[in-house]
């Protein structure tokens, strides 16, 4: 049964189930596992994805929360080779100008355990590249401008849960953000109220991949219990 009060309609909560605390305990356990797992990858098999299933992960997405409610991002989801290839040039041009000279060299060193350079192959080679837009604000139907609020929090939220979703399909994935990405809207035809946010790539990890022999901090360096 639907409530209603001068804020707006609310219904019962849906689809919650509640689980006692051990079954939370192995399933907390077992969901920090499979994010363990996850790692970015820079070599990827040309083996195609099926569309629906990056439609279904995109449309995980979508759950995140948002300011407001207002939703404010937008999804561009590439496998066109011609397309594929025009972004990666133009990236590549913004990564060498980047490694070239833009960059500091703290930021350099910092890189240089990632073996990370201003080639992108994988931007031709993987199979989707998912482009994420920030989208600052929107045209109502009476034809005004409706300003959207922490929209860098909710589309930052948006894409940790695409992220979380491709992983769960068993795609490997890549975020990648070259600077500035202003091309993206140009190539994409995206209109200026949106801003290039993330590049996701996407697709099954080439076989024999390798990656950085790397470690995360843990519990005690990332968090504070009070």
């Amino acid at each position: 049964m639907k409530n209603t009060n001068a804020r707006g309609k609310f219904i019962p909560l849906p689809t919650y189930q509640k689980l006692d605390e051990a079954e939370m305990l192995t399933v907390s356990r077992e969901f920090y596992a499979f994010l363990a797992g996850r790692r970015s990858v820079r070599d990827f098999s040309s083996k195609g994805v099926p569309e629906e299933i990056i439609r279904n992960c995109l449309s995980a997405a979508g759950t995140a929360p948002s300011g407001a409610n207002l939703q404010p991002w937008h999804f561009v989801a590439i496998s066109d080779p011609k397309i594929k290839r025009r972004i990666r040039i133009a990236a590549e041009k913004e990564e060498r100008e980047f490694y070239r000279g833009r960059a500091p060299g703290e930021w350099l060193d910092a890189l240089e355990p990632l073996g990370t350079n201003e080639q992108k192959p994988f931007l031709e080679k993987a199979p989707w590249l998912i482009a994420v837009f920030a989208v600052k604000n929107e045209i109502t139907e009476e034809g005004r401008i409706r300003k959207h609020y922490y929209v860098t929090e909710s589309v930052g939220i948006a894409a940790g849960m695409l992220l979380t979703a491709l992983h769960s399909v068993g795609l490997g994935t890549l975020t990648h953000t070259p600077s500035p990405m202003k091309f993206l809207n140009e190539i994409l035809e995206r209109p200026e109220n949106e801003k290039p946010f993330l590049l996701i790539v996407t697709g099954y990890p080439a076989e024999n991949t390798v990656v950085p022999d790397i470690s995360r901090k843990g519990l005690a360096e990332i968090s504070t219990f009070l």
